[in-house]
């Protein structure tokens, strides 16, 4: 393919040198001319591992050169990938300037085309940019209509300085973010050398992506180094700590609790956090992200409560009110602090969970409900119907199996919220409301 990539730092010239390596013909564009000839004398312009090798030999053999000129690149090519900075601003947010001109140098050329252009936003920019920002603009100097007669995608970049090469050959995965599968198509053609998974997806969750990669690596950063600033006060090894942390891979390194829902509770977790962050508090430590958690957490309470208040009705039926599906542990449960909150306010209450009942609790947990919460007990009742016979309000608290479908079971005056996501967050518009979704 005959491709364009407009800004060569890092990501871009990263970017040209790979694909010119995989038999396209790459014109790079930049608006600073010493990096333009750097390039065409076969001469990385950036210190990066393995670009320079790829420069010099993809300029040799013709397959990569470099202009000032967005214009007359774009108009020899059939893809232009957008690499320009968003360098961020004194408030955080990213500074645009750079790929509102370059956008409207491109739809310009495109106005003198009569083919498929497809135009790649491969720069990082804030979720609502593309629809907000680039295709307005594209539009508005081309004269053409996005999706219709030129394609647009976002396909967000993984790569780390001083392992971009590397990092380009083996992605984590690939992200494109479609306004139409044409376009979709020939980005993803781009890539299909490479042994990673090729996620198609809407364009705004293409651009929120990146932002959550970086996130959750700084907050993995700061995590590791309050843990550090913990264990060396108590004189612990922290690299030994959290050598073993990094072991388990079914819990600590993985999928697990990583998707959006309700507040965490139960025996463990709440205890254990407030353990740690005590102690930290009694060696004089100020470890802000550990401190945060718990006021997180609450948070969340604090939302599905409101969620469910803001709706104006009085009868409210409860699903689920165990701290998770598939036990009958009601110990530090968010669910219960939301029965008792809405209790408190003076709603009118049934709860139901199929793993707690009365007559076959034991121990700990039959002496928790009866001498803790005893006024909850008054309200329990045995089936789902009961409850989807009283409330105005179904709000669901944990993920039960026997809870799928009840979105279709609604009566016309009833409303879900739904704090665990056992629905579509398209569904039943106006009657269903997810915590995070």
């Amino acid at each position: 393919m005959r491709l364009c990539v407009v800004g060569v730092g890092y990501v871009g010239l990263v970017s040209a040198a790979c694909l010119a390596r995989e038999g396209h013909t790459v014109i790079g564009v930049d608006s600073n001319k010493a990096k333009v000839d750097m390039i065409n004398g076969g001469v990385s312009p950036v210190v990066e591992k393995e670009t320079s090798e790829l420069i010099r030999e993809a300029v040799a053999r013709g397959a990569l050169r470099a202009v000032t000129d967005v214009e007359e690149a774009v108009g020899v090519s059939e893809l232009t990938m957008i690499c320009v900075g968003t360098p961020g601003q004194a408030n955080g947010s990213p500074d645009l300037r750079y790929v509102r001109k370059v956008c409207a140098e491109i739809g310009g050329a495109l106005r003198r085309r009569d083919d498929f252009h497809v135009v790649v936003c491969r720069s990082t920019v804030l979720p609502g940019t593309m629809r907000g920002v680039v295709i307005p603009l594209l539009e508005e100097h081309s004269g053409k209509q996005a999706g219709r007669d030129f394609g647009v995608c976002n396909n967000p970049e993984f790569l780390r300085e001083g392992m971009a090469v590397h990092d380009f050959y083996h992605p984590p995965k690939t992200v494109i973010g479609q306004i139409d599968p044409a376009g979709g198509d020939r980005v993803a053609s781009l890539y299909a050398m490479l042994d990673a998974p090729l996620l198609r997806t809407q364009i705004e969750v293409a651009e929120m992506v990146k932002y959550v990669d970086n996130a959750w690596h700084a907050l993995k950063i700061d995590f590791a180094n309050e843990i550090g600033d913990l264990c060396r006060a108590m004189t612990i090894d922290s690299h030994a700590v959290m050598d073993i942390f990094c072991r388990d891979t079914k819990l600590n390194l993985s999928s697990c609790y990583m998707k959006p829902g309700f507040a965490f509770g139960g025996s463990c977790l709440p205890k254990d956090v407030r353990a740690l962050t005590h102690q930290a508090r009694m060696m004089d430590l100020d470890l802000p992200v550990l401190n945060a958690i718990v006021p997180s957490n609450q948070m969340q309470i604090e939302t599905a409560l409101r969620m469910i208040t803001d709706l104006g009705r009085r009868k409210i039926g409860i699903l689920g009110f165990s701290f998770k599906a598939g036990t009958d542990d009601l110990r530090e449960s968010p669910m219960v602090d939301v029965i008792e909150r809405l209790l408190g306010k003076g709603y009118d209450l049934r709860v139901y969970d199929q793993n707690v009942n009365m007559a076959k609790l034991i121990g700990a947990n039959r002496d928790y409900l009866l001498n803790h919460i005893p006024h909850i007990a008054s309200l329990m009742v045995g089936s789902l119907d009961e409850v989807l016979n009283h409330g105005e309000v179904i709000a669901v608290g944990n993920k039960a199996a026997e809870f799928d479908g009840l979105v279709e079971r609604l009566k016309p005056n009833q409303v879900v919220v739904d704090l665990v996501r056992i629905a579509p967050m398209a569904t039943r518009e106006g009657r269903y409301h997810g915590i995070c979704w």
